[in-house]
Parts: structure tokens; sequence; C-alpha cells
């Protein structure tokens, strides 16, 4: 062997033991339970490949000591009974600290019910917006282990109805989801959109994965209202506004934030969607939002940055990530500690990607505190695990959603409190 080949070699040897190695043997595992097939879908798949985007961010930065933070996904099916089952698997078997998980509410609570709130382990679901989740905080029954990427349907409720009333919508049937997210958003839109000087005609509720909602979409156009507020998911709420076009009834729509998909649309047929408006919990661009929005469709292999769930989905990664490197160790009471502490005021400013990781963990690593704003804009938790901000509005307009303002979370709250 020549010597200079040698030293080369050599050389390269040394190099290399200056890198930290991301060995298997010390990988840190985070339980992913969402909803990959079923009426949530389209919402799963995409924050299921958001949540690896961040962790893998994480990795290419360092990782956690050295270490890589993977992810154990495991699908719902949209069910709460499967949510629970796979998550018990998680915990008990897998020994995980955190879950990421579920997507939508009737999913989330079951898990932290039965499974992570009794085993004190860390739960961050990055869409689940139903009151009911603030309500078990505040009730005690969370063991403060849970943490959402969201804001409650109790303040979105409440924007709905008054961006129904300034569309002049003041006849609403409305069809929703018979679970917790649909009948609480309901009952938040009712509050408000009567206060406001609104008209409910009728109000359906639906059980999922029917075949046919014709008779649903029969009964909500009694009244003859201006409009249907549809609170569902993508899958069944395609059929349901066929049925409703199908039937007559007047193709104008209120949507929720689960609606703004391209699937929906593409099912139902952008032609006859129109006048359909809606809200979405919003966002605060940062530095974030521009390299998810740059990068994500590419990761992901082609779901856009729009997709529900998706850019939230990253923020709950990205916080549980730093949440793992702050507590030094998969363990979930230090884990539920950092949770806070990584999104806290005062800290370093801290944004998405590799080299932004790159100075959070150096800076973690010397005792600094930092502070990850994130795709969705700043966000910190209150004690039940809460986030607050603004509601985006939004239109469908020649098949594509198009944002056509805001309501602060201020706004939302003065409205709330009836002032």
């Amino acid at each position: 062997m020549r010597p200079s080949y040698l030293l080369a070699t050599l050389f390269t040897t040394l190099a290399a033991s200056t890198v930290p190695a991301l060995s298997a043997d010390c990988d840190i595992t985070v339980g992913l339970v969402m909803e990959l097939t079923g009426p949530a879908g389209e919402y799963g798949q995409a924050g299921a490949k958001s949540v690896e985007m961040a962790f893998r961010d994480i990795n290419d930065a360092g990782g956690v000591g050295g270490c890589k933070v993977v992810a154990d996904t495991r699908d719902s099916q949209s069910q709460g009974n499967v949510a629970v089952d796979q998550a018990t698997q998680l915990v008990n078997i897998k020994k995980v600290p955190v879950i990421i998980g579920g997507i939508i509410s009737s999913v989330s609570i079951p898990i932290l019910t039965s499974v992570t709130a009794p085993a004190g382990v860390v739960q961050v679901s990055p869409a689940s917006s139903s009151p009911t989740l603030t309500a078990l905080g505040r009730d005690g029954k969370t063991n403060g282990v849970f943490f959402r990427t969201i804001t409650s349907d109790a303040l979105q409720g409440t924007a709905a109805a008054k961006y129904a009333i300034d569309q002049g919508l003041k006849k609403i049937a409305i069809v929703n989801v018979n679970n917790d997210f649909g009948v609480n958003m309901v009952r938040e839109f009712k509050t408000a959109y009567e206060k406001l000087g609104g008209t409910i005609t009728t109000t359906t509720p639906y059980n999922e994965k029917q075949s046919s909602y014709a008779s649903e979409a029969s009964a909500a156009m009694a009244g003859e209202p201006d409009a249907l507020y549809l609170v569902s998911t993508p899958v069944d709420g395609a059929t349901i506004a066929r049925a409703w076009i199908s039937g007559g009834g007047k193709q104008t729509f209120l949507l929720n934030d689960g609606m703004n998909s391209k699937d929906f649309i593409e099912s139902v047929g952008a032609q006859y969607l129109e006048n359909a408006y809606g809200t979405s919990s919003g966002t605060s661009p940062t530095a974030s939002t521009e390299y998810f929005n740059a990068n994500y469709e590419a990761f992901s292999g082609g779901i856009a940055p729009s997709a529900p769930a998706a850019d939230r989905s990253y923020d709950a990664g990205a916080i549980v990530g730093l949440a793992i490197a702050k507590a030094g160790k998969s363990d979930a009471a230090a884990i539920k500690t950092a949770m806070r502490e990584v999104v806290a005021e005062g800290g370093t400013p801290i944004h998405a990607g590799k080299q932004e990781f790159v100075k959070a963990l150096a800076l973690i690593k010397e005792g600094k505190p930092v502070k990850y704003e994130g795709v969705i804009g700043p966000v910190s938790f209150d004690q039940y695990g809460d986030i607050t901000g603004p509601f985006r509005l939004w239109k469908i307009t020649n098949g594509e959603v198009t944002t056509v303002g805001e309501l602060s979370a201020e706004d939302v709250g003065k409205l709330k409190d009836g002032k």
C-alpha cells in the first residue's frame, strides 16, 4: 500500500471521528399514531411526512447527543379503538416517551384518556381541535402530558360564524360529523352565529363512512337556507356535497379547516365550489414557513405544503425533537417540562431546517435557552397545552384555495366574549 494512500486513509478516519455518529444503538423512538387511512387519511399522510421531515432535519443537524430521533409510525385507520391499540403497543412494548397524534380529535381523545395520561407519556396532536381536550386538562384528567399545535374549535367556530355573516350568509343549514369534533364545532358556531343575527335552519349530524348521504342532504334543505355549513372530512364531505348539489341545494358552502383539500375539490368538482368559504387555524409567517413551503413537496413525494395538518405537524415534530434534546434523555417527565421551555419567551429564536437546528442543538448543549418559531408562527403552550393564533379566511376560486383575509385571536376572543 502506497504511503500517500495510507496518509489519505488516516486523514479520512480522523475527520470522520470528529463528526457525531448517529448510531442505531442509541436511537430515540417517538411513536406516531396517524390517520393514514379512513376518512381522515389525507390529513394523516401529510402529517406523518411532515414529522419525518422535522426528524430528518434534526438528525442531519447532529441529532440528540449524536443519536437519531426516529418515528415508529402506526395507522389509526381514523378509528379511536384502533388508535388506542396502537398507542398501547408503542407505550407498553416500545416504551416510547412521546406519541405524536392523532390528527382528528376522535382519535386523540381516546389515546389521551386510555393510554398517555395514565402512563405519563407526552402526547402532541398537530390538528385535534376539540374543546374537550382543554376541558380534560382543566379537570385534571390529562396529567399535564397533552400539547397541540392547533387552536381550539372553541375559537374556530366563532371565527366561522363571523366570516359567514360577513359574506351575507344569514340562513345556514348544518351537516356535521357526529363525533366530538363535529358536535363541539357546531355548538361554538351556533352560539356565535345566532348572537350575530344569523339563523340556523336545520342541524343534521351524520355517521362516518356511509355509502350515501342523500337522506342527510335532503333533510338539510328544509327551510331554504342560503348555504350549507359542512363540518366534515374530505372523503365523506365530498359525498355529502355531491348529494346536496344533486338534490338542488344552493351551491354556496361554509367549510371547516379540514376541507381545505385538493381531494375534496376534485371529488366535488371545482365548478360547484365557486361560492365555497372556509376557516382554518392560521399562521404568522416566519423563516420556518418559507423553508417548509420551499422544501416539503419534494420531501413528501408531491404533497402540497398547504395540505391539511402538514405545516403544524412539522412544528409538532420539531418541538418534540428539540424538547428531547433539552431533556437530554428519553424520559417522558423531562420531555414534558422541556416542551414549554423550547418555545418560551427569552430564548434565541430558532427556525426550521438543518442549519437552524445545528444552532439550536449547540445552544441547548451549552445550557442556553432557545425559542423555536415554527411554520405556523411563534407559539407557546398554556397550562393546558393549548396555543392561540389567528384564523385564516379562505375561498375556493377556480379550484384553488385562496386566502382572502385573517381574523386575529384577539378579535375572535372579543366576539366569543360578546364584546
